[in-house]
This record gives C-alpha cells, sequence and structure tokens, in this order.
C-alpha cells in the first residue's frame, strides 16, 4: 500500500468496495469528533490521528484522562491482534513500531512539566466558572478585576485575588458607591470558593512562569510534530477546572496566533477528550465563549478534536462545525439512547450499501463509521471502516520511559521552578503596613497634643479590655458571695 503524504492514514473500508480511508491534512483545521460507548476504542483512534498529525509535522496537544496514551513515547510491542489488523487492512509492510517525541503536561506537576497561567490571563468569565459562581458573585469578581486594572495590580497567582477581595471587603462601602453593590456575602462566597479550589490543588495552576503557548508548536529533529500530552488522571476529579483550563488554552491560541488562512496542514490539533465537561451545567456566556471559539479558531491554523461517548454531548451550535467526524458503537439500552443514535445517523452522509442507525449498534472494537471531508469541502459517504492500528505502543508507558522522555525535555529548564515577583499581595501588604504606620503616628500627635486628658487609640483598647475583665470577674465574685450569704440563710 502507497500512502499519501498529504493525508493521516485511518484504516480501509469493509464491503463491497474496500477503500483506504484518510482525513485530508487541509482539512484538519476543520474540526473533528470521535464519539463511541466506553471500551469500543475512541482511545486508540485518537492515538492513530494524534501519530498521522505527528509525522506530518503537525504538533499535537491532547489529555490523557486515563494515562493510557503515555506510551506514546514508546514503540508498539506489536502484539499478535494488532499485527492481525495490520494484514486485515493490507498494511503489514508499512506496520512498524514507532516511539515519538512526547512532551509530559501536568497542571499539578507531579507527571510532567507545570502548565501555569495567570488570574489575569485567566479573566473573571472562566475564573467564574471554574468556582461556580452565581450571576451576583460573578459581577462581584469583575469589580476586583475593574479595580486591579485601574490600580495597576497584577493579579498573578490566588494569594494575589484573596487579598484584594480582603482589600474590597474592608473598602466595600466605598466601592459600592463607585462600581455598585459589593454584598458582603459575595465577597464570602468568592474567598470560601478559592479556598476550595485551593484543596484541589488549583493554586498550583496559577502563578509564573506562565505557559507560552510557542512551546505546545514545535517539531523534533526529525520534523516531526512534538506529542504534548496533559496527565489529567488527576485533574479529572475538579471536571470543571479540566473543562475550563482547556477553553481557557483555545481562547489563548485564538488570541495569540496569527490568521493562518487556507493552508497545506495546520499548524496545531487539539483534542480535547471527555469533552461534556465543558458543556455540562455551562452557563450561556460560557457556551457562546466556545462556539466562537471552536467557529474561529480554525482561521488560526488549529484543529479542534473533541472526543466524547455521544455526539448528543456537543451542543449543536458547535456539532455543526465538526467536518470529520469518527464514530465507533453506541448502545440502545433505553428509548433515549435509541433516540440519540437515530439523531447521530442523520447527521452522515448516507451510504446505500447500510443503515447508518442500525450499524452504529453492531460496530465491533477496533471499528467506526468514518466521514472526512474531501475535495472542496463537503462530507465524504459514511463508510464503515476497520480502524489501523497505532505504532506507537498501547496503554502506559513504564516509568523509565517516561523519566527518560522528561529528562530529555528542554521544557523542564523553563517551567519547573515556580517564580514569585511582586504583585497584588506584595503591594497591597506594603499600602496596609504603611497606613498603619500613618494611624500610628496620628495617634501619637493626638495624645501629645491633648496631653492626659486624651487617650489613643490602641490605650482606649486596653482599657476598654480591662474595664471588661474586670467588670467579669466583679460579676463573678459578687455571685459568688451571693450564693454563700443564701446558703447561710437556708441553714
Amino acid at each position: 500500500m502507497n500512502l499519501k503524504d498529504d493525508a493521516v492514514y485511518i484504516g480501509k473500508s469493509v464491503g463491497k468496495d474496500e477503500v483506504a480511508q484518510y482525513l485530508p491534512l487541509k482539512w484538519g483545521n476543520r474540526h473533528g469528533l470521535v464519539a463511541g460507548a466506553t471500551g469500543t476504542g475512541k482511545t486508540v483512534t485518537l492515538q492513530n490521528l494524534a501519530e498521522g498529525f505527528s509525522n506530518a509535522g503537525v504538533p499535537v496537544f491532547l489529555a490523557d484522562v486515563k494515562g493510557d496514551l503515555s506510551g506514546m513515547c514508546m514503540g508498539s510491542e506489536m502484539q499478535d491482534f494488532l499485527v492481525k489488523r495490520a494484514a486485515d487492512i493490507d498494511f503489514t509492510d508499512e506496520y512498524k513500531a514507532q516511539a515519538f517525541s512526547t512532551v509530559f503536561w501536568d497542571l499539578y506537576g507531579e507527571q510532567g512539566h507545570p502548565i501555569r497561567t495567570t488570574v489575569s490571563e485567566m479573566g473573571p468569565l472562566l475564573l467564574a466558572r471554574i468556582l461556580e459562581l452565581n450571576d451576583t458573585q460573578e459581577g462581584v469578581l469583575n469589580i476586583a478585576f475593574r479595580m486591579a486594572d485601574e490600580q495597576g495590580l497584577l493579579l498573578l497567582d490566588l494569594k494575589d485575588l484573596r487579598a484584594l477581595i480582603n482589600t474590597m471587603h474592608e473598602q466595600r462601602k466605598e466601592i459600592s458607591k463607585e462600581y455598585g453593590n459589593v454584598a458582603p456575602q459575595s465577597l464570602g462566597a468568592i474567598q470560601r470558593n478559592l479556598l476550595r479550589l485551593e484543596d484541589q490543588g488549583g493554586e498550583k495552576f496559577f502563578g509564573e512562569p506562565a505557559l507560552e503557548l510557542a512551546d505546545f508548536l514545535k517539531t523534533d529533529m526529525d520534523g516531526r510534530g512534538n506529542v504534548n500530552i496533559l496527565a489529567a488522571d488527576k485533574l479529572m476529579q475538579s471536571p470543571r477546572l479540566y473543562g475550563t483550563f482547556l477553553l481557557w488554552l483555545l481562547a489563548e491560541l485564538f488570541e495569540e496566533l496569527p490568521e493562518a488562512g487556507d493552508s497545506d496542514k495546520p499548524k496545531l490539533v487539539f483534542f480535547f477528550d471527555e469533552a461534556h465537561l465543558l458543556f455540562n451545567d455551562a452557563p450561556k456566556a460560557l457556551l457562546e465563549k466556545v462556539e466562537q471559539v471552536v467557529r474561529l479558531i480554525r482561521s488560526k491554523g488549529v484543529g479542534v478534536f473533541f472526543v466524547t461517548q455521544n455526539p448528543a454531548d456537543i451542543p449543536d451550535t458547535v456539532l455543526g462545525q465538526l467536518g470529520n467526524r469518527l464514530q465507533h458503537a453506541l448502545r440502545a439500552f433505553t428509548p433515549k439512547q435509541q433516540k440519540a443514535i437515530k439523531l447521530a445517523a442523520q447527521t452522515y452522509r448516507a451510504n446505500p450499501e447500510f443503515k447508518v442507525d442500525v450499524v452504529i449498534k453492531e460496530l465491533g472494537v477496533g471499528e467506526a463509521l468514518v466521514s472526512t471531508l474531501e475535495g472542496k469541502g463537503q462530507p465524504s459517504i459514511v463508510q464503515r471502516t476497520l480502524i489501523r492500528p497505532p505504532s506507537s505502543r498501547l496503554g502506559p508507558a513504564t516509568a523509565e520511559a517516561k523519566r527518560m522522555a522528561m529528562q530529555a525535555s528542554s521544557m523542564g529548564k523553563k517551567y519547573d521552578e515556580t517564580q514569585d515577583r511582586e504583585s497584588a499581595y506584595e503591594i497591597l501588604q506594603k499600602r496596609a503596613e504603611k497606613a498603619s504606620e500613618q494611624a500610628e503616628k496620628a495617634a501619637g500627635k493626638t495624645k501629645k497634643k491633648s496631653g492626659s486628658r486624651r487617650q489613643g487609640v490602641g490605650e482606649a483598647a486596653i482599657k476598654s479590655l480591662v474595664r471588661s475583665v474586670s467588670s467579669s470577674v466583679g460579676r463573678t465574685i459578687a455571685r459568688e458571695i451571693m450564693r454563700g450569704m443564701m446558703g447561710g440563710l437556708k441553714r
């Protein structure tokens, strides 16, 4: 088999006409969908697509929610069932073990290089999503960001934001007059949710050095695109942080990358696994943000592939923009699932050889219905396809292989050590200390002028405390004396 140089090989169709199935590189930025029930082969399909783009010189970024994709840093072990699949699709001569240039990342800095951004770069909309704030609380957060901009306060990490919220609490009457009502209940809710985010390890995500997206766009010495793998197994325990982080990443790519126009291949392909987590309970403003980014980011040369169990997990406004589709088996145990299968079948260009809604339920592991863009960008006729075996290792990498990949990476020197420059926390702390010193000086001057007839704030506080304690002790002694007298009368 002579593979095409301008396309990613997916597999071979089955039926009357057995034809090799490809995803043309020029349409890689028109986004895609990989769907199917658990255990049907979505992860292997994702791995194959990542390999194909990498070999074509296109860097990829993918979230590894189960730890299975780390094996891409090693060559395939060429197990019997993989070799058999290669023979079934006439891929034997081309099927070779291959390791890929892999860079491991981790928001927590445990299984890869840390990924950080600043609170300011995240912005109030996405941060409100992570903190699960209501509309009123989000409005107060917007005021905090506005104050930070006007006062030149850098919001780099969570302690910066927490210090600013504390200042707002102390000055809420003045702030309310200028910006609108700032309720102490809203400030308290933000502080509590910040504390919860810290407990989940979220404070490691905010800070410096912040990620430079150009580091995702690198190729190796052979011209193959780097495979950037985000360790997301722990991150999945905080689904809102996971979904919002990936949306932030897309938004940053959209903001920073120049217009690319039509090109022979994408600049970067982004795989969003467990994509439904982005849309669950998402407010309207966030959904509009997702739709906008997905619609426009393709002009920057970035392709986005959503990986999820059911196409119904993706809103119609986003689903309609996904031109390349690989549908693994779906299960129909309930009327709702049966309806979802019929709706999914209607989105494909029909094949006269079979009924899509029937075949979706019959597909075996490693089989998929494939429809990609062709020609001038129109969807191809859907084909029942045997997916090719991956050239890299199936399943997790060994500890030694992963350690070697980390050592070979140039990202460690740049990101592994945290930086903490002067920002809102330090500035507000200095302001508070200065204000305290000025208050003490003012109190001292007042004391000198008034002599013994006036007392300072600190002296008044101490005398008040003494009076309070004396009064309490006096009441206790009187109570005991009365009890003694009453006891004597009873006798």
